[in-house]
C-alpha cells in the first residue's frame, strides 16, 4: 500500500536542491561565521549571501533579516520582544483569536506581566474585520497581531488594510506568515508590516530554522542573552548550515509560487468533486474567496475526529486535524471553536494540506479512500 502525506501545513519534505545547497556547510565550510580566519571567513559569506537573498525576496533591507530557531521564536521576539522594549508607551496589545499558539501563548505570557489583550473575533469563515479592529485601537495600543494565512482552515486575512489603518497610528504591525509565505505575494513595505516571521520547514526546508522580519529603528528587548550575534537581537552561534538551506527553500518557493498555486487548486477541485460525486455529507471550513490554496480542512457531520484520523491512517493517508488528541480525549480546535458556535462542526474536522512532490494520482487515491472511510464510518 502506497502511504500518502497530505499533512504539508505541519511539515513538508526537504527538497533535494535544499539539501544539496546546506551539505557543503557540513562537509567543508563549517567555521564559526564570527571567526575572522579563512573558515570563519567562509562561513560569514554564505550567511550574508542568505541574509541579502532573502531580505531581496520580501523587498527588505539586509540588516532588517534576524535569523531564529523557527517561527515560534520569530513571533515571541516580535511580541514579546517590542512589548517589553516599549512598555513605557503603552500597554494595550490587539491580537486574533484564530492565531497560532506561538502567538498565543506568547501574548498569554505578556498577560501575566500586566499587559492587556484584546483577542478579535473572527466571522464564520475565519475572518476578522478591519471596523472591529479600528474600534478596538486605544490611544495605549502599542502592538497589533494577525496572522497572514490561517494554518488550520487556510483563511487568508486582509494584512493590507490592517497595514493601511495603522499608518497613523503607534501600534506597530506583526503578522505570522509561516503558512503564507510561498504561497503569497509579500512586499513588506506595500503591506505596511513591522514585523513579519517566517519557517523554513513549511516551505521544503530544513526544520529548526526561521527569520524575523523587523523593520529597521524598532527596538527589541532580545529574549536570549549571550554574544551579539543577529545585531544583538538573538544571541548564539547562527545555524548557517540551516540558513543557507533556508534561503534555498525561499528562493526555489518564490520560483515555482503560480505553479504550485496552480496545483495545489487542482488537488482541492479533485478531493471537493470526489466528495461530491460519492455523495457523501461534509462542509468545508473557511473561506471561498480568501484562502490559501495548499489548506482544504473538512467536517464529516456526525463522525468523530479520531475515528477518522486513525482509519485513514490505517488506509495509508496521513492528514491532521485542527483538534488536539490527548489521552483520547479532544480538545476543540479553538480557530474553528472561534468561528462556529457548534461545537461538532470542530469534532469531525479534518484538515488535508498539499505540498511538493504530491501527484494527481495520489490526491485522487487519497480522495476515494477517504469517501471509503467516511461511508464505513457512517454505516
Amino acid at each position: 500500500m502506497e502511504r500518502i502525506y497530505l499533512d504539508h501545513a505541519a511539515t513538508s519534505p526537504m527538497h533535494p536542491d535544499v539539501f544539496a545547497a546546506m551539505k557543503p556547510y557540513y562537509d567543508n565550510i563549517f567555521g564559526n561565521p564570527s571567526s575572522i580566519h579563512h573558515f570563519g571567513r567562509e562561513a560569514r559569506r554564505g550567511l550574508d549571501e542568505s541574509r541579502e537573498s532573502i531580505a531581496k525576496a520580501i523587498d527588505a533591507s539586509f540588516d532588517e533579516i534576524v535569523f531564529t530557531s523557527g517561527g515560534t521564536e520569530a513571533d515571541n521576539l516580535a511580541i514579546i520582544g517590542y512589548a517589553l522594549a516599549h512598555r513605557s508607551e503603552g500597554e494595550h496589545l490587539i491580537t486574533t483569536k484564530i492565531e497560532h499558539h506561538g502567538v498565543l501563548h506568547a501574548f498569554e505570557y505578556l498577560e501575566k506581566l500586566g499587559f492587556t489583550v484584546n483577542y478579535l473575533d473572527v466571522d464564520e469563515f475565519g475572518r476578522i474585520s478591519t471596523d472591529t479592529l479600528e474600534q478596538a485601537l486605544r490611544e495605549d495600543t502599542i502592538l497589533v497581531s494577525c496572522m497572514f494565512g490561517n494554518n488550520e482552515v487556510g483563511t487568508v486575512q486582509p494584512i493590507k488594510e490592517i497595514g493601511q489603518l495603522l499608518r497613523n497610528h503607534q501600534a506597530v504591525f506583526h503578522t505570522d506568515a509561516v503558512q503564507a509565505f510561498g504561497l503569497e505575494t509579500i512586499n513588506v513595505n506595500e503591506l505596511n508590516v513591522d514585523f513579519l516571521a517566517v519557517s523554513a520547514h513549511k516551505l521544503n526546508g530544513p526544520k529548526g530554522i526561521g527569520f524575523l522580519y523587523a523593520k529597521k529603528g524598532l527596538a527589541l528587548a532580545p529574549l536570549l542573552h549571550g554574544g551579539e550575534q543577529e545585531r544583538k537581537r538573538r544571541a548564539g552561534t547562527e545555524n548557517v548550515a540551516g540558513i543557507v538551506g533556508l534561503q534555498k527553500a525561499v528562493e526555489l518557493s518564490i520560483k515555482e509560487m503560480e505553479e504550485r498555486k496552480q496545483a495545489y487548486e487542482t488537488y482541492r477541485q479533485i478531493i471537493l468533486d470526489t466528495f461530491k460525486r460519492e455523495e457523501i455529507s461534509f462542509l468545508v471550513n473557511g473561506h471561498d474567496h480568501y484562502y490559501l490554496p495548499h489548506i482544504l480542512n473538512v467536517s464529516f457531520p456526525g463522525l468523530s475526529v479520531e475515528s477518522l484520523l486513525m482509519n485513514l491512517d490505517l488506509e495509508g493517508v496521513a492528514v491532521s486535524s485542527g483538534s488536539a488528541c490527548t489521552a483520547g480525549s479532544i480538545d476543540p480546535s479553538h480557530v474553528l471553536t472561534a468561528m462556529f458556535e457548534d461545537k461538532r462542526r470542530s469534532h469531525s474536522a479534518i484538515r488535508f494540506s498539499f505540498g511538493y512532490g504530491l501527484t494527481e494520482e495520489q490526491v485522487k487515491n487519497a480522495a476515494e479512500r477517504t469517501v471509503k472511510v467516511v461511508q464505513r464510518l457512517e454505516k
